[in-house]
């Protein structure tokens, strides 16, 4: 009489033991259905094209086989993906007397949330035309796929416009608005005292060229935000025009680092427990663009070099000492940035060499063994692929 009971008890078992496996071999599919479909994001931000449905169906398949997926839709809240499938258990006894549905169902979304993204954006005189309007152009589009418009994400962006200084704004460290120098002190119109010997000491054709401001066309800092439109309306500002200073990449990476933390000047960062921080840097020209460094350096001092963030402090050494430690300076910048949990995107424009594509992919977080975070833009026309491919990297994070 207790054989039927025991193997009713055993199927019953089996089957809730098959049920409990099926679900969770399911859940795991779909997680990776919805992280792959997030990935295509950039490329189908809407999900009417097809392409996030066709990465979703993919990836589900390969994970498990004969899993149906129900449904491929855009999230409510922030720019994400939300996948619905189900798969069909063979079951032994509860099929029989029909005591259970032979489906089980999961759901997961990915996409783009708790983030904290920041523009490090190269205003030389040389980015200006053509290049600066595409890096624009490719940054409003990334923020447009963050910060969608009708949602509220919890992601914010700010930008980092540098030359051969950055001009931050009035009350932010405690010194009037204006440009710093590399030690954070107020870089002021001029030349520094030590150098003005120097300079009445140069012909008077070549004096004239010498610009003594080359900060005011220089865009001030955007710290981190929720509000879109400013963030464009940062983004557009740059237009890489004016005096220049020559390119310090260093003071780049320093600031985008201080806009990203929760430490002073700027306090509008999230823990970076809570937030993914990310630094895209973007720079066609050499950290230290003037008497030393790389093949393509100068061998003369230009005009408005004398006024970067360090030749206003009074610092002449730091650009040819031991090759140029301003390289040494970019690194240790990228590091300090590291250690504070930002992940760092370096993109290189135009031409270089290996000195300089070596020291961009030092500085980008890339997985060991990989480039993965560093990338190459030959050409104005690959810098919204680049960011794209970004844009992929960015929104590989489940939301539930």
């Amino acid at each position: 009489m207790l054989i039927p009971v025991m193997l009713g008890v055993a199927g019953l078992a089996l089957d809730m033991g098959n049920m409990y496996m099926a679900h969770t071999r399911l859940q795991a599919a779909v997680d990776a259905g919805a992280l792959a479909g997030s990935l295509q994001l950039p490329y189908d931000p809407d999900i009417d094209k097809g392409i996030v449905a066709a990465a979703v169906n993919d990836m589900v398949e390969r994970n498990l086989s004969g899993a149906e997926v129900e449904s491929v839709t855009p999230g409510t809240e922030v720019r994400s993906v939300v996948v619905k499938a189900k798969y069909r258990v063979e079951l032994l006894l509860m099929q029989i007397f029909d005591l259970m549905d032979p489906w089980v169902y999961a759901h997961a979304a990915a996409g783009f949330n708790k983030l904290e993204v920041v523009f490090v954006v190269d205003n030389s005189g040389s980015m200006k035309g053509t290049p600066i309007n595409m890096v624009k152009e490719a940054s409003v589009e990334l923020t447009e796929l963050l910060m969608p418009d009708g949602a509220d994400p919890d992601t914010k962006v700010g930008v980092v416009p540098f030359r051969g200084k950055v001009r931050v704004g009035d009350g932010v460290d405690g010194l009037p608005g204006g440009c710093r120098n590399a030690d954070g002190s107020l870089n002021e119109t001029g030349l520094h005292e030590d150098f003005m010997d120097e300079y009445y000491a140069l012909p008077y054709d070549y004096r004239r060229r010498i610009a003594m401001d080359t900060c005011s066309n220089i865009p001030e800092i955007m710290p981190l935000s929720k509000d879109k439109d400013a963030v464009i309306d940062a983004i557009n500002e740059q237009t890489a025009t004016g005096n220049s200073s020559g390119t310090v990449i260093p003071e780049g990476i320093k600031w985008g680092r201080h806009v990203l933390t929760q430490d002073a000047p700027y306090t509008e960062g999230g823990d970076k427990d809570d937030y993914r921080k990310i630094m895209i840097v973007l720079t066609d020209g050499d950290t230290e663009d003037g008497e030393c460094g790389g093949s393509y350096r100068a061998y003369y001092r230009p005009n408005n070099y004398w006024t970067n963030a360090y030749f206003r402090m009074g610092d002449d050494t730091s650009h040819c000492e031991n090759g140029g430690v301003l390289n040494t300076e970019m690194l240790e910048e990228a590091q300090l940035a590291k250690d504070a949990g930002v992940e760092i995107f370096a993109i290189r424009f135009g031409s270089s060499d290996s000195t300089d594509i070596n020291l961009m992919k030092q500085i980008a977080s890339s997985k060991e063994g990989t480039d993965d975070h560093y990338f190459n833009a030959p050409s104005v026309y690959d810098i919204p692929e680049v960011f794209k491919e970004i844009g992929k990297q960015l929104g590989w994070r489940l939301l539930n």
